[in-house]
This record gives C-alpha cells, structure tokens and sequence, in this order.
C-alpha cells in the first residue's frame, strides 16, 4: 500500500509499505477519506507527541472493514465505519467516571497507532473497545463521515457549556471550527451569534451568524459585542483560534457569571496567556478548555450531519491525494479552505 510517513518534524514522505495484518481481535479498514485538520498541522511542524517519529498520521477517518480478526462479532466485513483518534485506558480516575477524553493514558489514532494517512490500517481490539469505531448511515458519504470527527468536540463544548434557547454567544474564528460552532448554536436554539474574524469572513458569511465582524481593532470588536447584549456582554464567549491573543478580548466581551472556552490547541513556542484576574474575578467569569469529547461524541456528529444540522458539504473544498498532504497542511494553515480532505487513492 501507499502510506504518508511523518518522519520528523517537518518531513514527509510517501512510501510503499506492506498492507497490515489484521489483528486477531481486530479490524483492517480500506480508508477511503481522511480530514487534515489544525492538529495536523500543528505535529507536522512541531512534532509528534512524545517523540513519536516515522508514523503514519492522520485521525478524521472513514472506510470500509475489509476483514474482521476471529474474536470481532461487533462489526463484519463490508461495514463503513468512522473512525475518531482518542483510546482512553478504561481503568484510571477519569474513564471510571466516564470522563474518557481526559484518560491519564490517552493515546491516538495517527500518533501511537498508524492512522489514515494511507490506503489501509489495522485497528487492534483496544481500539475497538476503548476507542471510537462508529457505523455510518447507509446513505452518507465517506467525505462526510471522516468531517464527523471534526463534528464531534464542537457538539461536545455546546452541550458542556450549556448552550440552549435564547444563548448570545460570541465565536472568535472564522476557521472550519468557529464555522462549525455557528451552526451547532443555530441548531441548539442560540438567540444571538457573533462570529470575529479575520481572514475567511468571505467563507463565514456562508454560515450566516446575526453578526460578523473583523478582529483588525480588539478594543473596538469588544464594544461591538457589548452594544449588541445591551451594554451586558455574551453569555459564553468560545477562542476558536490557535492563538493566546484573543484570549482576554474573550474576557472582555463576556458579561458576569459568563463562560470563557478556550477551545483547540495553541503552538507550544507560545502556549503561555496573560488574563486579568480582577476582571474574572469580579464579574465571576468561567474560563474552561474544551478538549475532545466523551464516549457518544462522534455518534452525536454523524447524527448532527445525517439529519441536516451540519451541513459537511459546505466545509469541504478540496481533496488531495498523498503526496499532496503537505500541501493540503499549507492550504489549512492559510485559510486557503476550511477542510481538506485526503483521498488516499487519488492518482498523483
């Protein structure tokens, strides 16, 4: 088969590798789609997680079961399944309480195992019971269903965070993420959506917030979005962003008693982030990370895509073939698209 090896931080390669074996307990997958996503960018440039060198990434996966080990009896040959990257221990604090996404031992699908960057991939059986292998609807496409894990950790923060009827909320990103976010609060009954920007505002018109605006003026966007609540300020207030900066404008804009998310990773070279105190403190201001999701995460995207309430077709516009990924990473990074997807059968 043909595989996208990351072989170190800022090196990939395509390569012919033997197709794996089927684990005994497990599954090997013909993969049909892969979604490249911010992480993905974020490794290439700045590596794996521990270390991890010459793998094969990628973790927005759907394909197809090709053959099933003796001990599988969940799933059969010729079932479309998704795939999502998180396999959580089972036994420590956080998966007892069924907090898997915060797994002391969390590895992934693309980092500790090889992932979809290729035309197959071999799945052992603790990935089948610990991790996230989902049936896709009979009618939806493979494209589809890889964006579900993308899907999966907004639902996941809307419904951690409370958004409901009635829920002013103010995005910050105009990426796939702050794009995703606009319709999940549409569809969770949000009364007033504000997406900030700066790049892909001609691409987040198409999600149709009540408000968009352009992050050139800090000061002058936090004004906007307090005229806008009445002089009070946003319920929640999500960073979708890979940055520290916008992260005391989203302070700022949130009234009291109000959710700050810090939604997504930042680049470790500048993870650190300075807030006011005083304002948190006295405006009682809740400020939460959003990582991943639990055990129904991708579950509850595919059903959000299925019946309409995220509309993946309108978040991916390009497709590239293997030895493209790199250049689908540049077009990710350069707000070129809002979803890249690698189709690792496409003919280079």
């Amino acid at each position: 088969m043909k595989a996208a090896v990351f072989k170190d931080i800022g090196v990939m390669a395509v390569e012919e590798r033997p197709i794996p074996k089927c684990p005994e307990d497990g599954l090997l997958i013909r993969v049909h789609a892969c979604g490249i996503c911010g992480g993905d960018v974020r490794n290439f440039q700045n590596g794996l997680k521990d270390g991890v060198n010459n793998q094969i990434m990628g973790h927005e996966i759907a394909g197809e079961i090709i053959e099933t080990g003796e001990g599988v009896i969940r799933f059969k040959i010729g079932d479309r399944v998704a795939l999502a990257p998180d396999v959580s221990c089972g036994v420590c604090y956080y998966c007892k309480r069924g907090l898997v996404n915060l797994c002391v031992s969390h590895k992934m699908l693309g980092t500790h195992y090889p992932g979809g960057f290729a035309q197959y991939t071999a799945l052992p059986g603790e990935v089948l019971s610990r991790g996230f292998v989902e049936p896709i609807p009979q009618d939806m496409s493979y494209l589809h269903a890889a964006f579900g894990e993308t899907a999966s950790a907004v639902v996941a923060c809307q419904k951690r965070i409370g958004v409901t009827l009635g829920t002013r909320l103010a995005i910050i990103g105009d990426g796939p993420v702050g794009c995703l976010h606009t319709e999940v609060a549409r569809a969770m009954g949000a009364g007033l959506i504000i997406m900030i920007g700066m790049d892909k505002l001609a691409l987040a018109e198409n999600f149709h917030p009540d408000a968009l605006l352009k992050n050139d003026d800090p000061e002058a966007v936090v004004q906007k979005v307090l005229e806008m609540t009445d002089g009070i300020g946003a319920d929640a207030v999500i960073c979708a962003v890979p940055s520290v900066r916008p992260q005391q404008q989203a302070v700022d804009m949130a009234r009291k008693r109000g959710v700050v998310v810090l939604y997504g990773g930042v680049p470790k070279s500048n993870e650190m982030t300075l807030l006011n105190s005083n304002t948190i403190h006295y405006k009682e201001i809740t400020v939460t990370g959003a990582f991943s999701y639990p055990a129904t995460g991708l579950a509850d995207a595919l059903s959000a895509i299925h019946t309409g309430k995220i509309h993946a077709e309108m978040y991916i516009e390009k497709r590239v073939g293997l030895h493209e990924i790199v250049a689908g990473m540049e077009m990710v990074q350069k707000g070129e698209a809002l979803k890249v997807m690698v189709d690792p059968w496409a003919k280079s």
